[in-house]
């Protein structure tokens, strides 16, 4: 842990804090990505952000919410992974990326997903869309997807169709696609492991596509997912992710000039975000922090704690200077439960996002007795004597 000196500030009802580390800045990542998205999914800071909230064209990374779709309809048996699906000839019409199916075929959702995820298969994603469209079709479940998108809070993204081939409307911005990743890893951990399957030969009938494009999972940099994309409009883009020790980073790029522009900035991309960041516990759970005043209380303070450790992701080559705050506004009033959250640590480090964490009262205060509120209104009425006369 990082040793720590705090000093206690107030400033009108606000308690603010410092505590002293020192963080020194860590140098920017300058990609050639038209647009990209960069997040510690273990602290939840962003590390980089170019264009991340602009809607674009996301090519085949917009299929991961096609399957999650299908991933929440195996969870609540709307689907079974041993279910065969027949083939559509609105399927069976698509070119770029496929699993080779026809109409003869009724294909188990299993292979289905795998042959979106591995093979990246249009017909796959439109035999999963008609089956679970309210009409039958996948403009129907393309409807479907942009509503429960919005649900998951992704707001820059409208769907035309379930695969991501070119059409007007179809878009997601960056941010979207990490969010949407980041819940595909955390909702459905049992399905995960499949974004890491580096091949796929489904039953033999496509020995050209049976290999995972993407290109950082055979690179042993704890790359495992999540899905890559590729039209002319789009360029080369990535949705990936990758863990090392503790840590997980989810990145999204886009507009990538070839397939091998797109290898390289993932790459640089996943080792630059693991070599000049690190996540440091800076306090402990249950240690004081600071205090908040309290009003009508049995004693005039609470202290103030984290319910948890608290780790901070800093830049690589950390000193003893951080910038950080405690909230609250108060005084605060009793009673107060041992447990209430009351205020936040607020952790500034250099050339990142201020980053937050909940601070909770110590111990129980229950409500003061007659001389506590004796003394409190004398306070008050200090206080106004103080203030003098309004002009």
């Amino acid at each position: 842990m990082i040793g720590t000196l705090f000093r206690l500030v107030r400033s009108g009802i606000y308690g603010l804090g410092l505590i002293s580390l020192t963080a020194l800045p860590a140098s920017a990542f300058d990609t050639t990505a038209t647009a990209a998205y960069v997040i510690d999914h273990t602290t939840g800071t962003v590390l980089l952000d170019k264009n991340a909230d602009t809607p674009l064209p996301p090519a085949s990374m917009s299929k991961l919410m096609t399957l999650y779709m299908a991933f929440e309809a195996v969870r609540e048996g709307r689907l079974s992974l041993t279910d065969e699906l027949p083939v559509s000839a609105h399927a069976m019409s698509f070119g770029g990326s496929t699993m080779f199916l026809d109409t003869t075929d009724r294909v188990k959702v299993e292979d289905l997903l795998r042959g979106i995820i591995v093979l990246s298969g249009n017909d796959a994603c439109v035999v999963i869309a008609e089956a679970l469209s309210p009409d039958g079709t996948e403009a129907g479940f393309a409807r479907l997807m942009t509503q429960r998108a919005q649900q998951l809070g992704m707001t820059n993204s409208t769907f035309a169709n379930s695969s991501g081939w070119p059409q007007a409307g179809h878009l997601m911005s960056m941010r979207d696609l990490g969010l949407l990743a980041a819940r595909l890893i955390e909702d459905f951990p049992e399905y995960y492991p499949l974004f890491a399957e580096e091949e796929y030969a489904f039953d033999g009938r496509a020995p050209s596509n049976t290999r995972n494009r993407n290109p950082v999972l055979r690179l042993g940099i704890g790359a495992d997912g999540l899905k890559t994309g590729h039209t002319q409009e789009a360029g080369f883009g990535l949705t990936g992710s990758a863990k090392q020790g503790e840590r997980r980073v989810i990145f999204v790029i886009s507009g990538l000039e070839t397939r091998q522009d797109r290898a390289r900035e993932a790459e640089a991309i996943v080792n630059w975000s693991f070599r000049q960041f690190a996540q440091r516990q800076v306090l402990p759970a249950e240690q004081r922090i600071a205090t908040a005043d309290v009003w009508m209380g049995e004693t005039p303070n609470v202290g103030l704690v984290s319910p948890q450790d608290i780790s901070v992701l800093l830049p690589a080559g950390v000193g003893k200077v951080l910038e950080a705050e405690v909230v609250y506004i108060g005084p605060v009033e009793a009673p107060i439960t041992k447990g209430q959250e009351l205020g936040e640590l607020v952790v500034k480090p250099a050339d990142l996002p201020e980053q937050r964490f909940p601070l909770v009262a110590e111990a129980d205060v229950p409500h003061g007795g007659f001389m506590s509120k004796v003394t409190t209104a004398a306070l008050k009425l200090i206080e106004q004597i103080n203030q003098g006369p309004e002009t």
